[in-house]
């Protein structure tokens, strides 16, 4: 089990990839690669990786996730996917469009 507190993500906010993170582009997503903490993240879904493509563009990553398709049912697995890439520095918040 583990002990790591739940981790939150605010999807009203807007966010973008870090200036240090490259995108590559795959058949089943993408891969993230951070050059400052040299991390390695798969995006395993190509609706996962429009959502991270569109989040500099979008106002929020609530609007990210709307405009790739994300249904209500699924927004909880893509916030916490998000969550996940805001943990590892791969997104960060930034200031609305």
């Amino acid at each position: 089990m583990s002990t790591d507190p739940p981790r939150t993500f605010e999807l009203d906010l807007a966010w973008g990839l870090s200036e240090q993170v490259s995108v590559r582009p795959e058949r089943f997503g993408a891969l993230l690669y951070h050059f400052g903490t040299r991390r390695l993240s798969f995006l395993k879904s190509p609706t996962l990786f429009q959502v991270v493509r569109t989040l500099a563009d979008s106002a929020s990553a609530r609007q990210a996730c709307a405009l790739a398709g994300v249904t209500a049912a699924e927004l909880p697995a893509y916030r916490n996917a998000l969550a996940g890439l805001a943990a590892t520095n791969m997104i960060r918040k930034r200031d609305a469009v």
